[in-house]
């Protein structure tokens, strides 16, 4: 794999991972979406592709973590209508990372992250704000689940930006804070890790990059603390708006990087 290992960072670059790392604990158990900073820190000091398989098992241990934490509020109806909209979108990003380089990933997944924070914004605006996630029965919010799923899936595989997209999907489904919380943790748990093979299997993952994901994991663990610490003093409409912030933050920043 082209990258670089744990012995070939300077200090300033295994600072700027370390504090990624930190975000990513932070971002799992309080404010979804908000790693997409790490994505792009992640990408700007190692290789952009290769910096997916590093990442990958940093995400995976923030997950561990969020499971822990907020296991009693997942929403499991929501999941099992998700999973295979999802293994779909996973199959067909893992064939786009077959011929598609660093721009065109990053482009288009910028400008999906913008289009839906955008239709996310709109339906918050006329969706009944008390609606509850088991009235999610229509054909139209099932095709709504397919479609997200499907856009999770594929852009979880080609750059590990899948949270934005569920974290619009969560929101515009009518999810509370730790409903949201719950449910996203073991989405993205069960997502993260079924990756594992493709990524391996694209040469994404190897002893290298496993040698400096040990390193890095050490710092996800206090900035999931410092988000349940956070979420708590977070209301809802201020969770909500932060978490479209985040992805319109990411979606930029994949767009100019």
């Amino acid at each position: 794999m082209n990258t670089m290992t744990l012995w070939h960072l300077n200090g300033w670059e295994f600072a700027a991972l370390a504090l990624a790392a930190l975000l990513v604990g932070f971002s799992k158990t309080a404010v979804s979406g908000a790693n997409t900073v790490s994505l792009a820190v992640f990408a700007a000091v190692l290789p952009a592709k290769a910096s997916t398989g590093v990442l990958l098992p940093v995400l995976i241990a923030g997950d561990v973590l969020a499971v822990l934490i907020y296991r009693r509020h997942a929403h499991w109806p929501t999941l099992w209508r998700l999973f295979p909209a999802v293994a779909a979108g996973v199959v067909a990003g893992t064939l786009f990372l077959v011929w598609a380089d660093d721009g065109i990933v990053r482009i288009s997944i910028g400008a999906i992250l913008l289009l839906m924070a955008g239709v996310t914004v709109w339906r918050r605006r006329t969706a009944d704000a008390d609606r509850e996630p088991d009235g999610v029965a229509t054909r139209a919010d099932r095709a709504k689940a397919r479609s997200y799923g499907v856009l999770g899936g594929f852009t979880t595989m080609v750059a590990n930006a899948g949270g934005p997209v569920m974290s619009l999907y969560l929101l515009s489904a009518g999810f509370r804070k730790l409903g949201f919380l719950g449910t996203s943790a073991f989405f993205f748990l069960i997502v993260n890790t079924s990756k594992l093979p493709f990524s391996a299997g694209l040469g994404l993952i190897d002893a290298d990059s496993l040698l400096l994901d040990a390193a890095l994991v050490l710092f996800v663990v206090p900035g999931a603390f410092l988000g349940t610490w956070a979420v708590s003093r977070i209301d809802q409409r201020l969770f909500e708006r932060l978490v479209i912030a985040a992805t319109v933050v990411g979606g930029v920043q994949l767009l100019v990087s």
